[in-house]
């Protein structure tokens, strides 16, 4: 066990347990890659969208044709579906101007409803000559198929998620060849397969599926060129005209024990992703590249317009469009998305994912790991954040070198993200440690300093020393009042003081706390205490102020929780009154003492006048008095009340001191309003030497319901009247009382 130890002590100083967790977490996230969940290939193929939003494929070429059915065309021809003879027209008019292949992005499933046939047996009030003429018409759909035959055709299949009806084993399927691994395991497959009407599909030199599948988030970003389909295997749309293209009779599958690598005809080979999907290199929507059915068939194109080129037959009109998302434009038609996999292929502009791309990212995934595992906590972080920051830029870099230069996708997030989540670890890790320094720092002064001093200095040791600064705060003195008469009644128990003060002082030691307050001390019964240091407090008055209202209410809650222990047979009971001065100005705070020994305290002439307003407090009545600064900066929050205009021992300016008497619901009650008005109108006739008017004011006062509150204050007023009656004060005298006691 001892040998246990030893080696664990050596093995966190010399290697580390961050590293060794790093090099956990490299194995994992190597793992999660192998895994690829969706969430990590979403993130893969958003950076590839990036890369062809910055970068889109730039049309060299236009060798495809969208022919239209817009709305010009249904106006003009009427609403869809059209007659098969008319689209018996579109392909021969295409053919006659020189279209390579004719592809429809449309199924034709069911057998056209205007066939002669169809007529004899549906219209009313036919002769019989009639409706057998009619029936010995050719159908629509057999125009329509021979039309076919006289030009090279592609017609579209769609891929369903439940099998509609079953297959025609008659029909003709396009030849397949398989090099390699049996491929069909990994190809997309659909349940059921929709197809065009048997007379159609005989006639048609090829038949591909133009069925695209969006990703998880709606966007197309790949295409099946192969895929399985109610059992069979099919060729998408684009691939059987290329195939159709080049005269081709076979299409060829590599595959080995990953996936599918490509598909090739003669002259193309077309790289895939492991399921047979080609990513599509997408240009910007291309308009030029649409034309309308309509001029079709009114035969108003020109020749260069359809020679020698891929056409595509889809529709924009309302109701008809087929929509779909792509990385470099939220809406286009899903025609043009086949449109633009023919114009990557044809001119040679087609996107791929290399086989060696994981080996590419794996390596580069594990080289940069254990550098950073090895060499971080080496460096500063200045250097540190500059090599981060170039083997960024280095992944990202290369990344779009190889899809700009070889159309190569090669995934950069993979490695940057294994790189910084091992990174953040490292981090995390010297954080936890310097925390456990901190918890150091607070478990040896904790006995000594204040919390808040404590946590300053567990941000900042170095502020371990001599010195102050100046700022304005705002301080409290508090007191109980009688406390000398309190603890002769515990001569013979100084356990039972001890619990007291325990219990009083807490409350109003929680009171401070939470309002943002700092303990400066502990003298016996009193505390002081002040605001807006060592943290910065903009409403430090304001703060001050809720803190000794709350520091009166949790008094008054503790008498009475004291009251019913005294009924139900506890100790004695005696209320505990507290008395509280506060006082706002220019104070110098730092740490104070000798080199040996010193605190966290604060001095200045507007310290001395808080600790002499708490004095007042018993005077007056009031049991919290505050200074003009305190007093006019809380005006609006707080019941104010103006008390006097006092010189205080050992100070030379007067200053003019208030009683708070509650929050602003007992400002706005008629019995402050009625107490407020009493106090201005004795106070006026006072500091006018208007004797007799201020007795007048005294007097009404004393028989109202608020004599009591003011029963005090009303003393001392009475009391320095009649002294000024019989000694009247200077010609000089501006209100001010001095005061004789501290």
């Amino acid at each position: 066990m001892k040998r246990l130890r030893i080696l664990r002590r050596w093995f966190a100083r010399k290697f580390g347990y961050a590293r060794f967790l790093c090099i956990a977490l490299l194995i994992g996230l190597a793992a999660l890659r192998i895994a690829d969940p969706p969430p990590v290939e979403e993130l893969r193929v958003r950076i590839f969208d990036a890369f062809q939003v910055i970068d889109p494929r730039v049309k060299t070429a236009r060798p495809v044709v969208i022919v239209d059915i817009d709305e010009k065309s249904l106006a003009k021809f009427g609403q869809w579906p059209w007659p098969r003879t008319r689209i018996a027209d579109v392909v021969a008019n295409l053919t006659r101007l020189g279209a390579v292949v004719i592809a429809f992005d449309i199924v034709f499933a069911e057998p056209d409803r205007l066939n002669p046939d169809v007529a004899a047996d549906t219209i009313r009030n036919l002769d019989d000559e009639t409706r057998t003429k009619l029936r010995a018409l050719p159908s629509n759909d057999q125009l329509f198929a021979e039309a076919m035959r006289n030009s090279r055709v592609v017609l579209g299949e769609s891929g369903l998620p439940y099998v509609l009806r079953e297959l025609d084993k008659n029909l003709p399927v396009t030849g397949l060849a398989m090099l390699g691994e049996d491929p069909q395991r990994f190809m997309l497959n659909f349940p059921g397969l929709l197809r065009n009407t048997p007379v159609l599909e005989a006639a048609a030199g090829g038949r591909g599926l133009f069925t695209i599948r969006t990703e998880r988030d709606g966007i197309v970003r790949r295409v099946p060129v192969i895929m399985q389909a109610q059992g069979l295997t099919m060729p998408s749309l684009t691939f059987e005209m290329l195939r159709l293209a080049t005269g081709s009779d076979t299409i060829f599958i590599k595959s080995d024990v990953a996936g599918i690598k490509s598909v090739a005809v003669k002259g193309f080979e077309v790289p895939t992703d492991r399921n047979g999907q080609l990513w599509v290199h997408f240009a910007h929507h291309d308009p030029s590249i649409f034309v309308s059915a309509a001029d079709v068939l009114e035969g108003s194109l020109e020749p260069q317009t359809i020679a020698e080129k891929l056409v595509l037959i889809g529709t924009s009109a309302v109701g008809l469009l087929d929509v779909k998302t792509t990385p470099v434009s939220p809406v286009m038609p899903g025609v043009e998305i086949h449109a633009q996999v023919l114009e990557a292929a044809l001119t040679k502009k087609l996107l791929s994912q290399p086989s060696y791309g994981p080996i590419l990212e794996f390596g580069a995934a594990l080289l940069l790991g254990i550098a950073v595992i090895w060499l971080a906590p080496l460096f500063g972080p200045v250097t540190l954040v500059a090599v981060g920051a170039f083997i960024a830029a280095l992944l990202v870099g290369t990344s779009w070198y190889f899809y700009t230069q070889h159309k190569l996708l090669i995934d950069f997030t993979y490695p940057l993200l294994s790189t910084t989540a091992i990174y953040l670890t490292l981090i995390f890790s010297s954080f936890v440690r310097e925390q456990a320094q901190r918890r150091q720092i607070r478990s040896a002064f904790g006995q000594y300093l204040s919390p808040a001093l404590i946590e300053q200095l567990a941000q900042s040791p170095e502020k371990l020393v001599l010195g102050g600064e100046e700022r304005e705060m705002t301080i409290m003195f508090s007191d109980v009042r009688g406390f000398t008469t309190i603890s002769e009644s515990f001569k013979n128990d100084p356990q039972g003081l001890t619990a007291l003060m325990n219990r009083f002082l807490t409350p109003l030691t929680n009171a401070i706390i939470a309002r943002k307050g700092t303990i400066d001390k502990y003298m016996g019964d009193a505390i002081v205490a002040f605001w807006n240091a060592p943290l910065d407090d903009k409403e430090h008055q304001l703060n001050g102020c809720e803190a000794a209202v709350d520091m009166l209410e949790r008094i008054d809650m503790l008498n009475k929780q004291r009251e019913l222990e005294a009924q139900e047979g506890g100790p004695a009971f005696f209320p505990l009154n507290v008395g509280v001065g506060l006082n706002t100005g220019v104070c110098v705070v730092g740490n104070m003492g000798s080199d040996l020994r010193f605190d966290y305290s604060v001095l200045g002439d507007t310290v001395n006048l808080a600790s002499r307003l708490e004095g007042q407090s018993k005077e007056y009545g009031f049991p919290i008095i505050v200074g003009s600064k305190t007093a006019l900066a809380v005006k609006d929050k707080f019941a104010i009340l103006e008390l006097d205009f006092i010189m205080v021992k050992g100070k030379k300016e007067p200053e003019v001191i208030y009683a708070i008497a509650g929050r602003a619901d007992t400002a706005q009650s008629g019995r402050f309003q009625r107490l407020r008005n009493l106090t201005i109108e004795m106070l006026a006739c006072y500091r006018s030497r208007n004797w007799e008017g201020a007795l007048a004011a005294i007097e009404r006062g004393r028989r109202t319901d608020e004599a009591r509150t003011l029963e005090l204050l009303y003393n001392i007023y009475e009391a320095r009247i009649r002294g000024y009656q019989t000694n009247p004060p200077p010609d000089d005298w501006n209100g001010a009382f001095a005061l004789l006691t501290k």
